[in-house]
Parts: structure tokens; C-alpha cells; sequence
């Protein structure tokens, strides 16, 4: 095969994971977009919420230091990546039959489990095609919720884009068996001091961030929005998110650590505003929140491919998933256990958490300035 014949293969095969992409984050991103409402229809409370929301993103964040050790090991990709994918097709639409909030919690389980094993080594590739079913999602449950005003039926809606994100990813399976398998795995080596540094202030970050789902639950429970705006406000929260990914990541390249540190500023506004204001407000909170995301996507992860090396990252980002994971279920659950008792202690917590945060990501700018030459 030509070089020219090699780079056409590859951007095909890129393609078909942006299409993957698209349809993945339609479904899932439309399922977050109204899981707190869901549940607090089905008569959860805001710990139970909280809970539930950050259990599953532990899974979503920590199961990939685990499936990835195991792909490693076993070779089997594509088979790991499918089964997620599948998982994700019968969690989602079966949350229409959900009739208490418990089966509803054990089927979001499911569905973040299944993103830890499918939206793993190849399925960033395509940022735009992401993004853009992460907008998409949230407004076909806004429209869904909009006809019924409940929102159980909606989910059905997303099992058509669950069945095309499976269906493109067999196709590329089928076209391309051994595309995007990674290199034989090297020895590892200790991680330095300064990357744990790194870890541990994005826990404290991940502690002090508040999930949509809780935000979700105090929109429908206060009547803040109506049922259908839940999700088309999280749908703008993710046209924000990208676009801000992007600024937030040209601005790192060039200025480093501050820039998280000025993303976080910004993202800890979002406690105040969506819990303690009014309607206009929490529609600035969920900007700020957004913001934030996009802050987080653009600069975290980043910040430790630059100071780690190619046979250490590995070790690196399974230390960093790990630990923002654990750190986000501990910061969801507090969260949610201070809302049913005081509104404000969930803001001080939450700003306190994210301010420290910051300001340890600013501490640290010099260090990965210098690690990073």
C-alpha cells in the first residue's frame, strides 16, 4: 500500500470513529441531560441522586484504568469496545420502563459502565463529530419531553442513535479488523512526584463539581424550568462546553496552568448561581458549568501528556482517572447529602473544594512550565 493509500485509510478510518462518536454522545449525553428530573420523579431524594450520579461517573472514569490493563493484556479491542457500545444500547431505552428509582440507578450504572469500556483508545479522535452529538441528544430529549412533558418515554427516542453508534462501530470493525490497536506495552516506570501533585488537585477539582444530574433534580424540583428545558439547557451547556474547549485549549498551549486555574474561577460560580438564584440565574450557572467542562476537557489531560513520557502515560492517566473518579463520586455524594439538609453548605462545600483546587493548579504552573521543556 502507498503512503498516499495509507493516509486515505486512515482518515476513513477516522471518519468511521467520528460517526461512532456522534451517535455515542447523542445517547448518552441525552440520557445525562435528564437523569436528575428522571429521578426525582421517580421519588429519589438529592443524596440518593447524588449518589447514583456519582457512582456512575466513577465507573465511567475509573473502569478504564481496568478495561484498558485488560485489552492490554487479552488483545481484544474490538470485542471490549462492542460489548460497552452494546451496553449502552439496552441501559439507555430501558430506562423508559424504569418504575422506580432504584431500577433507574441500576440501569444508569450499566450505561456508565458501558462508556468506560467503549469511549476509550480511539473514539476522541473526531472532536467536532463528538461534540456535535453531545448537543444533539440533549434536544432530541427536549423535544421528546416537550411532546409527553414526562421524561420515561423520551429515553425510548435514544435508542435509535444507541442502535447507529453500534451499527457504524461493527462497520468499522468490519472494514478495518486491525485498525487502532496500540503498540506492545513497554516497562513501566515511577511516575514523578509533580504528577501526583497534578492527580491530587484534580480530585479536589472533581470533589468540588457539581454533576448536571443534581442540578437537573433542583431545576424540576424548585420549577425553576419546565420539564422539556432541562435537557435543551444541558444541550446549550454542551455548544458552550465545545466552544470553550476550544478557546481554553488554544490559551493553554500558550499560557499553561493559569488558564485552568482562570477555568475554574469561572466554573465554581456555577454552585451559586444554579442552587441559590433565580431562573436567569441558573441559566448563568449552567453557562459557568459548562465553561468549566470545557476547561477540564481542553487543559486537564493535557497538562499530564506534557510532563509524562510516551511509555508512562499509560500509568498516568490510569492514576488520574482513577483518583478523579473516586473524587467525583465523593463530592457527588456530600453534595447531594447537603442539599436535602442546607443549600448553602452545598455551595461552601462545593466553592471551597474548587477554589483549593485552583489554587494548587497555580502553584504548580511553574513546575509543569519547567517539566514540560
Amino acid at each position: 500500500m502507498t503512503p498516499q493509500q495509507q493516509r486515505a485509510s486512515a482518515i476513513r478510518f477516522i471518519v468511521c470513529l467520528g460517526v461512532v462518536s456522534l451517535f455515542a454522545d447523542m445517547t448518552y449525553e441525552g440520557a445525562r441531560s435528564s437523569i436528575g428530573p428522571f429521578l426525582k420523579d421517580l421519588g429519589a431524594s438529592a443524596t440518593q441522586v447524588g449518589l447514583i450520579a456519582g457512582f456512575g461517573e466513577m465507573l465511567a472514569a475509573s473502569l478504564r484504568l481496568f478495561s484498558g490493563r485488560f485489552a492490554d493484556r487479552t488483545h481484544a479491542y474490538w470485542t471490549i469496545t462492542i460489548c460497552g457500545y452494546a451496553m449502552n444500547l439496552i441501559a439507555v431505552p430501558l430506562l423508559a420502563f424504569a418504575g422506580n428509582w432504584q431500577m433507574a440507578a441500576f440501569l444508569v450504572i450499566v450505561e456508565r459502565t458501558g462508556k468506560a469500556l467503549g469511549h476509550g483508545w480511539g473514539f476522541g479522535l473526531h472532536a467536532a463529530l463528538d461534540q456535535t452529538g453531545a448537543v444533539l441528544g440533549p434536544l432530541l430529549m427536549a423535544v421528546a419531553v416537550a411532546r409527553s412533558d414526562q421524561f420515561g418515554p423520551a429515553f425510548l427516542r435514544l435508542g435509535i442513535p444507541a442502535i447507529l453508534a453500534l451499527a457504524a462501530l461493527l462497520t468499522a470493525r468490519a472494514a478495518y479488523p486491525t485498525r487502532g490497536l496500540p503498540p506492545g506495552p513497554k516497562a513501566p516506570q515511577a511516575l514523578p512526584r509533580f504528577v501526583w501533585m497534578y492527580v491530587a488537585a484534580a480530585g479536589l477539582l472533581a470533589c468540588g463539581f457539581v454533576d448536571f444530574a443534581l442540578l437537573g433534580y433542583h431545576f424540576q424540583k424548585t420549577g425553576l424550568a419546565r420539564p422539556a428545558m432541562i435537557p435543551l439547557w444541558y444541550s446549550g451547556a454542551m455548544a458552550v462546553n465545545g466552544i470553550t474547549a476550544l478557546v481554553f485549549g488554544r490559551l493553554f498551549d500558550r499560557y499553561g496552568l493559569p488558564v485552568l486555574t482562570c477555568g475554574i474561577l469561572v466554573s465554581l460560580l456555577a454552585l451559586p448561581l444554579g442552587f441559590l438564584g433565580g431562573e436567569s440565574a441558573a441559566i448563568a450557572g449552567v453557562a459557568c458549568w459548562a465553561t468549566g467542562m470545557g476547561a477540564q476537557d481542553a487543559s486537564l489531560r493535557a497538562g499530564i501528556a506534557q510532563v509524562v513520557s510516551m511509555n508512562q502515560r499509560g500509568s498516568a492517566f490510569g492514576a488520574f482517572n482513577a483518583v478523579y473518579g473516586v473524587a467525583w463520586f465523593l463530592g457527588s455524594a456530600v453534595m447531594g447529602l447537603l442539599y436535602d439538609h442546607s443549600l448553602g453548605a452545598l455551595v461552601v462545600f462545593g466553592m471551597a473544594a474548587q477554589l483549593s483546587a485552583a489554587l494548587l493548579f497555580f502553584r504548580l504552573r511553574k513546575r509543569l512550565a519547567a517539566a514540560g521543556r
